[in-house]
């Protein structure tokens, strides 16, 4: 029996190779909150057709994809950036990296061009999990934790890529998980 590495706030969730779930299928999720209350985090390699201004008529020019942040409550909108605590209201989850912050404040320094687009990663939807179900899906091999996820990993690395960057990186018997197929019997 594998022994299970227990994931924390700034870890990464790698979906293993086989994971029959279409809303997570070779994903990779920043984990921005684990506690006794249950868990959440956002998809970082899955981007979908809109920008930012396709979905906020108050962002004047921002150009930054979207991305389903997970199957969780798609009508809302998430952010995690490595801004800083410069923006009021901000959590950091990693080193490097944080979640929210005061939303105006963000709108306003937008729209006054005092962000940088390459900071930030704006998600529809969440990943969420109940009190001990994330454990069980671990106790069952759907995810592989990759311990403080780096800065550079969440904001700069290519979503296609992502899945078989992290794995590969991680070595041992995860870089050969990284380049297992899709579909094993077209192999």
């Amino acid at each position: 029996m594998s022994s299970i590495i227990t994931p924390a706030k700034g870890d990464l969730l790698i979906s293993e190779p086989f994971l029959p779930d279409p809303n997570f299928e070779r994903s990779v999720i920043l984990l921005c909150e684990h506690n006794e209350n249950g868990s959440i985090g956002f998809v970082l390699n899955k981007p979908i057709e809109f920008q930012l201004a396709d979905v906020l008529e108050e962002v004047n020019s921002f150009d930054k994809i979207l991305y389903r942040g997970g199957p969780v409550q798609e009508d809302t909108l998430h952010f995690i950036h490595r801004f800083g605590d410069s923006l009021e209201g901000s959590e950091e989850i990693g080193k490097g990296i944080y979640w929210g912050g005061n939303f105006e404040h963000l709108l306003s320094m937008i729209n006054t061009r005092q962000l940088n687009p390459d900071d930030f990663l704006f998600f529809v939807g969440y990943s969420g999990w109940s009190p001990g179900q994330l454990e069980n899906e671990l106790k069952e091999d759907s995810w592989i934790v990759h311990k403080h996820a780096s800065a550079y990993d969440v904001f700069d690395s290519s979503p296609a890529s992502l899945w078989r960057k992290v794995l590969n990186n991680m070595g041992g018997k995860y870089r050969m998980f990284s380049n297992y197929p899709i579909d094993p019997r077209l192999n």
